[in-house]
């Protein structure tokens, strides 16, 4: 078993691995429930020892439940999130978030979840950070949530819910070889007010997975036309696509895979110890891959070459 580094997530009593497992491809029909379990508890006997799911992830929390059963979800920090059930999507009232929660921590076989984010707000923070956040904190209160925090993509809301007082941010796709915006006022924002950091798709949704990068869906768009703040950077926006082609193309020509530069400059993120990263593993095989090259520096000399070519470095 590899010994990770922990991490105290800011605030929070968690101390978690610095690479966490997502629950974003546990949703259906990737795999079975026999390979779900397989993997969950792969990820754990392999020193992981923080997991991530939500509503919104299909059989995801039902998959995790029937893992971390036997024994098994008391190896782990465990969170879900609230917001993004499709049977409640985006009610933050009191009613749809006791519901939700409820409805999570039957699926997930616990009458405990170490932290509990809200997943998603697409225009507007103040909604649910009144009476959804009341709940959450309410359920923290009665010893049921250890945390709480957000799972959202803009600085502002993160900043906004920081001043609210939550335990605990979560952004994706904006701290990546394509976009590094998370460390402008999030990531200071946070450390300076001993918030956590979870770093999510630190391959940019597939973008610097190492296949070629090559646009086969249309984005999500709003009512002005515009890519929803969720989609921006990932595969779905068109406008993603050039740089990240670019970067295969000079990682390819050079016997490089890009997922590892991609992996290793999320795990050497600006997060002052108090932020870990997510990998959405789809099986064994992916996670094993995970990690190695998140345990395996990438050698100096390349890093200054990307650098002259792309600005990036870590």
């Amino acid at each position: 078993m590899l010994q990770l580094q922990t991490r105290r997530l800011g605030k929070s009593e968690i101390n978690a691995t610095v690479l966490g497992l997502g629950g974003g491809h546990l949703a259906g029909g990737e795999q079975t429930d026999a390979e779900t379990t397989a993997l969950i508890r792969g990820a754990i006997e392999q020193g992981i020892n923080f997991v991530d799911t939500s509503p919104n992830y299909g059989k995801s929390e039902e998959r995790y439940g029937a893992a971390l059963a036997d024994g098994w979800r008391d190896k782990v920090y465990l969170q879900t999130k609230v917001g993004s059930h499709p049977k409640v999507l985006r009610d933050w009232s009191r009613e749809a978030t006791s519901w939700s929660l409820e409805n999570s921590f039957k699926m997930l076989r616990t009458d405990y979840v170490d932290s509990v984010l809200i997943h998603g707000p697409r225009h507007d923070i103040e909604e649910p950070l009144g009476h959804c956040l009341d709940v959450m904190l309410e359920w923290k209160d009665r010893g049921r949530i250890g945390a709480v925090g957000v799972g959202v993509r803009q600085p502002e809301f993160h900043k906004r819910a920081i001043d609210k007082g939550v335990d605990i941010i979560l952004s994706f796709l904006n701290y990546t070889l394509l976009d590094q915006t998370l460390a402008e006022e999030a990531i200071p924002y946070a450390i300076e007010n001993d918030v956590g950091i979870l770093i999510g798709s630190p391959i940019a949704d597939g973008l610097l997975s190492g296949h070629e990068p090559i646009q086969t869906r249309e984005g999500i768009h709003d009512e002005n036309g515009k890519v929803i703040p969720a989609a921006v950077g990932s595969f779905l926006d068109r406008n993603a696509y050039p740089s990240a082609h670019a970067m295969w193309r000079w990682c390819t020509d050079r016997g490089i895979n890009i997922r590892h530069l991609a992996m290793q400059f999320a795990m050497n993120a600006p997060v002052s110890d108090k932020g870990i990263v997510l990998t959405g593993a789809a099986n064994l095989e992916q996670l094993e891959d995970s990690l190695h090259i998140a345990t395996t520096p990438v050698d100096e000399e390349i890093w200054q070459q990307f650098e002259a070519e792309f600005g990036v470095q870590i």
